[in-house]
């Protein structure tokens, strides 16, 4: 349930859910996110989940914080027991040319490159939220023995479909950006479209999600 709601800037409420992350609190996060767009409140503009945060934008123009405050204290949301997720296999090539960051993360996790990959391909992952860039998904839970900070210096480019580790989590680069998770392959797929107006993003927030490891030859083939 959400622990407190308050204000964000002139135009956005900001509800809290607590401070863990864990699949229990995301479930509730999820259910307010799902429950709120598909009552269509009037004047809401804008959702953006996170762990276990969720804010709310709104136009000011036509409705207020209390009318929107008011509305989501009394949804009911408790009634929602499941939430319709799709499972999804992520194909990864893990060759030299796109896993950056292997040397280091052996040299950080004391694990070899070839254990490294068997316990990230060996899991089911549970996607927490998008963000950061468009579509990026969080995935989680590595094991703890998989867990490693992010780089100390970031780089200026990472590539496009790059697959990155920090801490609990995996992710997926849906665009060439900055950034400082340590990178172990690349995916062919587009996980994000912004052509597709209505659901842009191949992975959402409770979607769950297994990666396949690929040979360089059919990754560079995979889109023929």
């Amino acid at each position: 349930m959400i622990k407190n709601i308050s204000n964000l800037g002139d135009a956005a409420i900001y509800c809290d859910f607590g401070t863990e992350v864990n699949k229990k609190i995301n479930f509730e996060v999820i259910k307010y996110f799902k429950a709120i767009k598909e009552k269509d409140i009037k004047g809401v503009i804008n959702l953006t989940p996170s762990y276990n945060k969720l804010i709310v934008s709104y136009d000011l123009r036509v409705t207020s914080f209390k009318e929107i405050k008011d509305k989501i204290e009394n949804l009911e949301v408790n009634e929602i027991q499941e939430i319709a997720t799709k499972k999804l296999e992520v194909p990864v090539c893990c060759d030299a040319l796109y896993s950056l960051d292997m040397e280091r993360l052996e040299k950080k996790l004391n694990l070899s490159k070839e254990k490294i990959l068997e316990n990230f391909f060996n899991k089911e992952y549970f996607c927490y939220m998008t963000g950061f860039i468009a579509g990026m998904p969080f995935l989680g839970d590595l094991e703890e023995n998989m867990r490693a900070q992010r780089l100390e210096t970031p780089r200026i480019k990472v590539p496009k479909g790059s697959v990155g580790l920090t801490e609990q989590f995996a992710n997926i680069y849906t665009f060439e950006s900055p950034g400082g998770w340590n990178i172990i392959g690349n995916t062919p797929l587009n996980v994000f479209d912004s052509s597709k107006e209505n659901d842009p993003n191949l992975i959402n927030p409770g979607d769950l999600v297994t990666f396949k490891q690929i040979t360089l030859d059919k990754y560079k083939n995979y889109n023929e």
